[in-house]
Protein backbone atom coordinates (compact mmCIF):
# COMPACT_ATOMS: atom_id res chain seq x y z
CA UNK A 1 0.00 0.00 0.00
CA UNK A 2 2.94 2.21 -0.78
CA UNK A 3 1.59 3.59 -4.11
CA UNK A 4 2.42 6.94 -2.77
CA UNK A 5 5.48 7.00 -1.30
CA UNK A 6 6.77 5.11 -4.43
CA UNK A 7 5.42 7.84 -6.34
CA UNK A 8 7.35 10.33 -3.83
CA UNK A 9 10.29 8.25 -4.23
CA UNK A 10 10.40 9.09 -7.71
CA UNK A 11 11.44 12.63 -6.89
CA UNK A 12 14.58 11.56 -5.64
CA UNK A 13 15.41 9.05 -8.33
CA UNK A 14 19.36 8.37 -8.78
CA UNK A 15 18.71 8.20 -12.83
CA UNK A 16 15.59 8.15 -15.23
CA UNK A 17 15.46 4.53 -15.56
CA UNK A 18 15.64 4.76 -11.54
CA UNK A 19 12.77 6.81 -12.08
CA UNK A 20 10.31 4.97 -14.68
CA UNK A 21 11.35 1.45 -11.78
CA UNK A 22 9.98 3.43 -9.59
CA UNK A 23 6.45 4.23 -11.24
CA UNK A 24 6.54 0.23 -12.35
CA UNK A 25 6.59 -0.46 -8.37
CA UNK A 26 3.88 1.85 -7.52
CA UNK A 27 1.66 0.19 -10.04
CA UNK A 28 2.29 -3.11 -8.88
CA UNK A 29 1.70 -1.61 -5.43
CA UNK A 30 -1.71 -0.71 -7.01
CA UNK A 31 -2.61 -4.41 -7.65
CA UNK A 32 -1.67 -5.57 -4.27
CA UNK A 33 -3.94 -2.78 -2.80
CA UNK A 34 -6.59 -4.45 -5.32
CA UNK A 35 -6.07 -7.81 -3.90
CA UNK A 36 -6.06 -6.94 -0.20
CA UNK A 37 -9.37 -4.72 -1.13
CA UNK A 38 -10.97 -8.23 -2.64
CA UNK A 39 -9.63 -10.14 0.69
CA UNK A 40 -11.27 -7.89 2.90
CA UNK A 41 -14.32 -7.40 0.60
CA UNK A 42 -14.09 -11.58 0.29
CA UNK A 43 -14.49 -11.86 4.01
CA UNK A 44 -17.10 -9.25 5.19
CA UNK A 45 -14.67 -7.26 6.78
CA UNK A 46 -15.60 -4.35 4.77
CA UNK A 47 -18.68 -3.55 2.95
CA UNK A 48 -19.54 -4.40 -0.50
CA UNK A 49 -19.94 -0.29 -1.31
CA UNK A 50 -16.93 0.38 -0.14
CA UNK A 51 -15.17 -2.62 -1.45
CA UNK A 52 -16.50 -1.06 -4.80
CA UNK A 53 -15.56 2.75 -4.06
CA UNK A 54 -12.22 1.38 -3.25
CA UNK A 55 -11.82 -0.61 -6.27
CA UNK A 56 -12.74 1.97 -7.86
CA UNK A 57 -10.27 4.73 -6.88
CA UNK A 58 -7.54 2.30 -7.82
CA UNK A 59 -8.62 1.91 -11.08
CA UNK A 60 -8.50 5.25 -11.24
CA UNK A 61 -5.05 5.28 -10.14
CA UNK A 62 -3.97 2.58 -12.09
CA UNK A 63 -4.98 3.95 -15.05
CA UNK A 64 -3.11 7.54 -14.26
CA UNK A 65 0.28 5.03 -13.43
CA UNK A 66 -0.33 3.31 -16.99
CA UNK A 67 -0.51 6.55 -18.65
CA UNK A 68 2.56 8.13 -16.84
CA UNK A 69 4.58 5.18 -17.68
CA UNK A 70 3.50 5.45 -21.37
CA UNK A 71 4.51 8.64 -21.46
CA UNK A 72 7.84 8.08 -19.73
CA UNK A 73 8.94 5.31 -21.96
CA UNK A 74 7.47 7.22 -25.37
CA UNK A 75 9.78 10.08 -23.77
CA UNK A 76 12.73 7.98 -23.05
CA UNK A 77 13.08 6.36 -26.49
CA UNK A 78 13.07 10.00 -28.02
CA UNK A 79 16.48 10.73 -25.82
CA UNK A 80 18.48 7.92 -27.41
Amino acid sequence: MSIGANIHEANYASSRSDFINKFHIAAKECAETEYWIEMLAGCNAISENLSRELLQECGIIHRMLSKSLSTLKANADLTK
